[in-house]
């Protein structure tokens, strides 16, 4: 680490004095930071990433919106587990394929057979990784009512119980042919990178976005020690995604500030779910009520995504909302036994009904879907929710500021409106959606969102020498140390995940805790 470090300070004393020199009119060979610089200036030209493949910039500004690009989607995890990293990504990648003008290639992880058990719901498991793309394929189908052509491939992860998340093993760009590699979307950037040893994604690819889905600080201050280890979890974020990208999406202010930031809500909802919005505005011939249940949550079940905040709520307004208040609630979780646990503590009508897709027939009927969660960047669900026609209550949040547009969606600011907002939802029928409303809902109007908000410009593109050096530097330190097994396996990386196994099935993931950071 020691030798590391003052072969870094070798680099950048080399490169101060090449830049001075140049600055001078002298002409001196340029250190590996100042080269660094100069590649990306020519990134516009033959010498870029994509030297073997097709060069997509004009020169002043790189777009999604030109006809040939080839967009490589990086995502944390794959259906069947039901989480938002594994359909968002999956749907964008469907939608920006939709008219044929792009190559999109989906890459997902593959976990092998003792992890797939741990997080598939419904026993579903796969013996390989066409298997796996098959039923994917087909959920989407059912899902959009298309057939998309993008292409679904796989990179090794493991499964990491203490942070209720899948973790790259190895590096997820050799995975990814130089010719192809022109534009990155890396769904969860500072997840992908936390532990990445290997080359930059911004040296692989000519065009590097990143998508911000989860509030992991959120999660890290709910732990013990939660303030020392969020302090550290949010310049670690920044540190990765400055390293790894050109530009950060956040899908709402919810999530910390990031370097080259933009905020912009770019998910949508399928259509299917606004078929059933559209069946259920439709009065009954038989004069009965369009709904005939009452509320419900749908979500994983962890503390973090809103079941601490649904419990509290329900038990301090009990006798504020009649103590009739029933709330179903889907989702499987490693905390589910705790939850329910509490829950009857509390004495609370909570009836925990397993795993449901959200377009299930037997959720169609619910009048209302309250979503307390304070963790979300934006739930997807709450967008589905809406897309039904159902009212939505949630709490005033950065997380829910698109939704606030909408008439249907219920804003609370404290317990009294809490209990306001569900006794009317539960007695009044939700109005049906305006057409405005559906088309912002749908992920042809999330794709446009996204297509615009992904331009860069000459700047993103070509930073100052300043910026490019520290930037490398950066790169440079966080590669190293990533680079060393027991740093790693220490850090909650897991064991013998620094390099790629032989092929994609061959790894196995060791059986030992997390890190010295990671959830007690």
């Amino acid at each position: 680490l020691f030798s590391s470090k003052e072969r870094l300070a070798e680099i950048i004393s080399h490169d101060s004095d090449a830049v001075a020199s140049t600055s001078s009119g002298e002409q001196k060979k340029e250190g590996p930071f100042q080269k660094h610089a100069l590649r990306r200036k020519r990134l516009n030209g033959s010498n870029g990433p994509n030297a073997n493949g097709p060069v997509q910039s004009n020169g002043k500004k790189s777009s999604l919106k030109e006809d040939g690009r080839n967009i490589t989607i990086v995502t944390t995890a794959a259906l069947p587990w039901m989480t938002g990293t594994a359909v968002n990504p999956l749907l964008r990648a469907a939608y920006l394929a939709k008219d044929g003008s792009k190559s999109v290639n989906l890459m997902v992880p593959w976990l092998a057979k003792s992890d797939q058990q741990r997080i598939f719901p419904n026993g579903v498991t796969f013996d390989s990784p066409d298997e796996q793309e098959a039923w994917v394929k087909q959920w989407l189908k059912k899902r959009t009512g298309f057939t998309p052509d993008f292409k679904l491939t796989f990179y090794p992860g493991r499964y990491a119980p203490e942070k209720c998340s899948i973790l790259p093993v190895g590096d997820p760009t050799k995975y990814v042919p130089d010719s192809a590699a022109d534009v990155a979307i890396l769904e969860e950037p500072e997840h992908l990178t936390w532990y990445h040893h290997g080359r930059r994604w911004t040296d692989k690819f000519s065009h590097v976005v990143g998508v911000v889905h989860t509030n992991y600080l959120d999660y890290a201050r709910r732990e013990d020690g939660g303030s020392s280890k969020e302090l550290l979890l949010r310049h670690i974020n920044n540190w990765v995604t400055r390293i790894h990208c050109h530009k950060v999406i956040k899908l709402s202010d919810a999530v910390q500030d990031l370097p080259r930031q933009t905020t912009e809500f770019v998910h949508g909802v399928a259509d299917s779910f606004l078929s059933v919005g559209e069946k259920k505005s439709k009065m009954r011939s038989d004069g009965a009520p369009r709904f005939s249940k009452g509320a419900y949550f749908l979500g994983k079940c962890v503390w973090a995504k809103g079941y601490t905040e649904l419990i509290d709520l329900l038990s301090q307004n009990k006798d504020q909302l009649g103590g009739e208040v029933t709330v179903d609630c889907y989702g499987t979780g490693e905390d589910l036994n705790d939850v329910k646990l509490e829950a009857r503590k509390r004495d609370l009508n909570l009836e925990f009904l397993g795993a449901r897709d959200h377009l299930d027939e037997s959720l169609h009927e619910y009048q209302v879907f309250v979503n307390p969660s304070m963790s979300d960047v934006v739930a997807t669900t709450s967008a589905e929710a809406l897309a039904m026609g159902k009212w939505l209550v949630c709490a005033e949040h950065p997380s829910n500021a698109f939704f606030s547009q909408f008439n249907n969606c219920l804003i609370y600011r404290n317990d009294e409106e809490f209990v306001q907002h569900m006794k009317h939802a539960l007695t009044h029928e939700p109005a049906p959606m305006t057409t405005e409303d559906k088309q912002r809902l749908t992920w042809e109007a999330a794709t446009e969102r996204f297509l615009n908000v992904t331009e860069l410009s000459e700047r993103d593109l070509t930073p100052g020498p300043l910026t490019s050096t520290v930037d490398a530097a950066a790169w440079l330190t966080h590669n190293s140390l990533c680079g060393v097994e027991p740093l790693r396996a220490a850090a909650g990386a897991g064991i013998n995940t620094r390099d790629n196994p032989e092929c994609l099935q061959s790894f196995q993931p060791d059986a030992s805790g997390g890190g010295m950071f990671d959830r007690r």
